[in-house]
């Protein structure tokens, strides 16, 4: 347990680095699904971002994951009155760490490495400081086998 709380500090440190006044372009905030936890974005360009995340998986309480994707962006597929509203698409690549101190009872016990496809709609509010998105990720595990998973979360975040 002390391996995932110094984790999720480290992360956050690094990914609260490029921060800036609230509206900016980086996003700090929760996914729910799978995986639980917190979650940054940096937009790079308007129509590119890295996110990333920081997670605990629901399905099997000893797995800790995390996560990082470069997304593209597109804003003009789909048309809102307020805000503005993006389908995206990307690429990454995941890293599932098994708890050796749990019990185990699945049988699946090692950590896995993996490439991840993200598919999802991103609202961004009104003056960029908060936004929601929905995201479902097909993922091919690559090591310790291969193995294809899909996974799908919810999320928020406030941008600085």
């Amino acid at each position: 347990m002390t391996n995932r709380i110094v984790l999720t500090i480290l992360a956050a440190i690094i990914l609260a680095g490029p921060a800036r006044a609230a509206g900016g372009d980086f996003g700090l905030g929760i996914i729910v699904g799978e995986p639980t936890g917190f979650v940054g974005k940096y937009y790079v360009s308007n129509r590119n971002a890295i996110d990333g995340a920081v997670g605990w998986s629901l399905e099997k309480n000893n797995y800790m994951h995390l996560h990082g994707d470069y997304l593209f962006h597109n804003w003009d597929l789909i048309d809102v009155d307020e805000g503005r509203m993006a389908f995206f698409f990307g690429i990454g690549g995941r890293i599932v760490l098994v708890d050796d101190d749990d019990d185990r009872h699945d049988n699946d016990p090692e950590d896995h490495i993996g490439v991840r496809f993200p598919l999802g709609l991103n609202y961004l509010f009104e003056n960029r400081i908060f936004d929601i998105f929905a995201e479902i990720v097909p993922i091919m595990d690559v090591a310790p086998e291969t193995d294809f998973d899909i996974e799908g979360a919810l999320g928020a975040r406030f941008y600085f």
